[in-house]
């Protein structure tokens, strides 16, 4: 199947790579069918989630470990179950991330990390009720200092 999306032109899509949301993402209950693209002009970081429903729709995420190393919020065996998760080794976490016009201001939403399957490719956005997990977790110079370590 082929989708036009806004941001990357026209996809070929492999059906089988589709990223279903068992109960859609917060603030939009309704875009359930994902892709997850890889950003090839950036550093690897930033990966895009883009709704197979609505072409303008693509939010990027990104792997939470790589801005705060202990990031392991206690998530109920209940919130995996419509996974089809049986082993803790089979599923990633992805969290969305905000670029505002002042880029120092990026950061990362800690409170409600997308957990996907990898074996059965159905996701779900769930909601840490614990502290430490903010909204907006600042990103901008945890980045801007790893990309300086790796350029040494």
């Amino acid at each position: 199947m082929v989708i036009e999306t806004k941001l990357f032109g026209e996809i070929g899509v492999d059906e089988s790579k589709l990223i279903r949301f068992v109960n859609g993402i917060v603030g939009f209950p309704d875009l359930t069918d994902f892709l997850l693209i890889h950003d090839s002009e950036g550093n690897g970081n930033i990966q895009w989630l883009q709704s197979v429903q609505e072409p303008a729709f693509a939010m990027p995420v990104m792997n939470p470990l790589l801005v705060k190393e202990d990031f392991n919020p206690v998530i109920e065996d209940e919130l995996l179950k419509p996974l089809g998760i049986g082993n803790p080794e089979d599923f990633f976490v992805l969290v969305t991330v905000t670029v505002p016009r002042e880029i120092e201001k990026m950061s990362v939403n800690l409170m409600a990390p997308i957990i996907i399957s990898g074996e059965t490719r159905k996701a779900n956005q769930i909601i840490v009720d614990q502290e430490g997990y903010e909204v907006k977790f600042p990103i901008y110079e945890i980045l801007k200092a790893a990309k300086e370590r790796a350029g040494e």
